[in-house]
Parts: C-alpha cells; structure tokens; sequence
C-alpha cells in the first residue's frame, strides 16, 4: 500500500478549501480536490500541480447523492482508500438574502433548507459514501 496520505477536500476549488488543499499537498499529500464544476476542480487542481504538488479534483456537489456516490466511485478507482477527509464546502445566505434580521415568523425557508441541506446534510452525506475507503486506511482521518 502506498503510504502516500490520500486527501479529499470538499469544496476546494475556492477559498478556505482551496487554502487547506495547497497546504496539505505542500505536506507531501495527495490531494482530490472536489468541486461542483468540473472545469473549476481541474483548474485548482492543475494549479497545485504546477507548484510539484500531486493533486486531482473530482465533481463534488454535497447536496447531491449521486455526485456524492460517483465522486466515492472515481476515489476508489484510482486510489483505492481514502486516508483524509476534509468535509469544507458550505454556504452561507445566498447573495441578495439577508440573515441577519430574520425572525421566525419571517424567516426565508427556502434558504435555511440550502444553508442546512449543504453545511450539514452534505457533511452526513460525503462523510457516509466516503466512510467505506477511509475504513480501508491505515490510520483515518
């Protein structure tokens, strides 16, 4: 078995995720960056690859389950295992949607289901297709 730690990042293509997926890939890890867009995974993946950095991305869309099955699929075809998890992707109040005053009484359901359906739907989701290949570690994160 390679002891290479193979890494999924959710969310990674952009901000906090993209940060965790080039410090972890700095740390010798092999990073699967996972995305919605096939074309933006890619891209930050082939970002990461410039630097010397082994890294692919696969499309990730947490609030779907067959994306999240077919991304555990390609995982487990290429690599086998999974060593780490990092479930970042999330959201919070969609652009033009404002949180902050709402009460109950007036509150926008529509958007607390995405906020939960993403940030924490998601993370029981990816967390349960993805439970089986870090079973298969050595020592899973």
């Amino acid at each position: 078995m390679n002891d290479t730690m193979i890494t999924l990042v959710t969310g990674a293509n952009k901000g906090i995720g993209r940060e965790i997926a080039a410090q972890l890939a700095a740390l010798g890890h092999t990073v699967v960056i996972g995305a919605r867009s096939a074309e933006l995974g890619e891209k930050a993946a082939a970002e990461l690859r410039a630097t010397g950095a082994d890294a692919t991305s696969v499309v990730l869309d947490v609030t779907d389950p067959a994306s999240v099955a077919a991304a555990a699929e390609a995982v487990e075809a290429r690599y086998g295992r999974l060593d780490a998890l990092v479930n970042n992707a999330g959201v919070a109040a969609p652009p033009g949607s404002d949180l902050a005053g709402q009460r109950p009484r007036s509150a926008d359901l529509d958007v607390i289901r995405r906020i939960f359906d993403t940030n924490f739907f998601g993370v029981i989701t990816v967390t349960n297709a993805l439970l089986p290949l870090l079973q298969r570690s050595k020592a899973p994160r």
